[in-house]
């Protein structure tokens, strides 16, 4: 086995890994990820897709790559063919993923002028890959993938949800709201543990790019305005409250963002929220809701779970600081 720059490779030599790989992703999380596939296919002819393909008998049986922002390195995927499909005659995959993750990790770090690398794998179980990680200095944050089975929950279980405040109205979401958006979301996460996971979180200017990332590409699904809304304060026009969400299969929505300022947190606006993603969703024929919460994010783990999410994965984030 031997592990190489992926840039020495086309598209037609990871492609068959990559069929491969969206079949995982619409089996562990009903997540569509042809879209993605197809972006890392186009990098990988520009020859701008830094990463490392591990080869095996002349083919890629597993990569890694990585991308840049500005000061910061983000690891944006880990695939390793299961040896199994090859008769069991290939090499561990555990043992695979930690040389491709050790290969980049140490790349990233080396790396001038990077002094922080972001890490969500959520194909991968939580601990499964985390040694290369650890012994690298990061820290790990445990993750909870939630799934709502929209036809498990009658119409009318949306009704026991408190209804809005008269002190707030809610509307669908506008591009005309972005840079109000992006300061709801600043607000929001000041001092939050999520904040130490994506530090976009921490500026405006990060949380514009955020936005800009969730409205504008399909790393997270297709963004669906119409199951996304935002929250005023009627008497100040304060945006309050905000929740995005997109498509990462023509049945499944993905929430990609729930926040509501600090000041209004006992409003019950992410219920009211929730429920009006929920019955767009459902009312578009949509099956499954989908959303990722940090594992320490206590009060909002006990909020889905009483809408009726269900967790079924736990996955990591890691962070390093340089």
């Amino acid at each position: 086995m031997e592990i190489l720059d992926l840039r020495h490779f086309s598209s037609a030599d990871l492609r068959p890994l990559l069929e491969d790989e969206i079949a995982l992703w619409g089996r562990l999380l009903s997540w569509d990820y042809a879209t993605s596939a197809e972006m890392i296919l186009r990098y990988m002819d520009a020859k701008i897709l830094p990463g490392y393909a591990a080869i095996e008998r002349g083919s890629i049986f597993g990569y890694s790559f990585f991308v840049y922002e500005q000061s910061k390195g983000v690891i944006g995927d880990l695939f390793v063919r299961d040896s199994v499909r090859d008769g069991g005659r290939g090499p561990d995959r555990h043992e695979v993923e930690e040389r491709l993750l050790t290969h980049v990790i140490e790349t990233l770090q080396q790396s001038p002028g990077i002094h922080r690398v972001e890490a969500q794998l959520l194909a991968h179980c939580t601990g499964e890959v985390s040694r290369p990680f650890l012994q690298q200095g990061f820290s790990r944050h445990p993750r909870v993938f939630m799934n709502f089975e929209i036809g498990k929950h009658p119409r009318a279980s949306l009704g026991t949800l408190p209804p809005l405040s008269p002190l707030f109205e809610m509307h669908p979401w506008s591009e005309e709201e972005y840079q109000s958006a992006a300061a709801l979301i600043t607000a929001a996460y000041r001092g939050h543990v999520d904040s130490e996971i994506n530090d976009q979180y921490r500026t405006l200017t990060g949380s514009l790019r955020f936005l800009n990332n969730i409205v504008r590409f399909p790393g997270c699904g297709t963004f669906d305005p119409r199951a996304s809304f935002v929250v005023f304060q009627r008497r100040t026009r304060t945006l309050a409250g905000l929740i995005l969400c997109s498509q990462v299969r023509p049945d499944v929505g993905h929430i990609t963002q729930v926040c509501v300022l600090p000041e209004y947190r006992s409003a019950g606006l992410g219920e009211a929220m929730m429920a009006a993603s929920t019955r767009n969703l459902r009312e578009r024929g949509f099956h499954f809701i989908s959303l990722t919460v940090t594992e320490a994010n206590d009060r909002a783990i006990a909020l889905y779970k009483r809408i009726g999410f269900e967790s079924t994965r736990v996955f990591d984030a890691f962070v390093w600081e340089g």
